[in-house]
């Protein structure tokens, strides 16, 4: 039995480093399960999930020319497909219509990106007008007095 992509296999733990653990698997071959494909979430150190000596099942997702074998943890266990989540649709009233105003939390409705881009440009604007002229008039730039 050669070991092929896709294949869920049983394997032991052998060894554990900060990027990943090997697993042994059938027929004395090695794989490593790298720290991402350990669990669906993030993994900060490996030692909280797996131990040497730990039985797992793994998926194999890559075999390199040169006999890598990459495997993955988190692959390996059933779950249904994932369905295309569907469009997030506009909270609506009583009347049907799309609420308009402030949302149920009291804050103000979200800005599009135009308004925050004017918004933000005359904030700029203000700001480096005013800081030039204080720094003008401190230097002697652009008609200050000479002493």
């Amino acid at each position: 039995m050669s070991i092929e992509v896709g294949s869920k296999l049983q394997g032991k733990v052998t060894g554990i480093t900060n990027f990943g653990a090997f697993v042994e698997l059938p027929e004395g071959l090695t794989g490593l399960v790298h720290i991402s494909e350990v669990a669906d979430n993030y993994v900060k150190d490996i030692n909280d999930h797996l131990k040497v000596g730990d039985m797992v099942e793994v998926k194999v997702i890559n075999v390199e020319k040169d006999g890598k074998i990459g495997l993955s943890i988190k692959k390996a266990k059933d779950r249904p497909e994932r369905t295309e989540r569907p469009e997030r649709r506009e909270s609506r009233g009583n009347s049907g219509r799309p609420r308009q105003g402030r949302t149920n939390d009291n804050r103000a409705p979200r800005e599009n990106f135009e308004t925050k881009m004017a918004r933000f440009l005359k904030d700029s604007e203000d700001r480096l007008s005013s800081l030039k002229r204080n720094t003008e008039s401190k230097r002697g730039g652009r008609g200050a007095r000479r002493g």
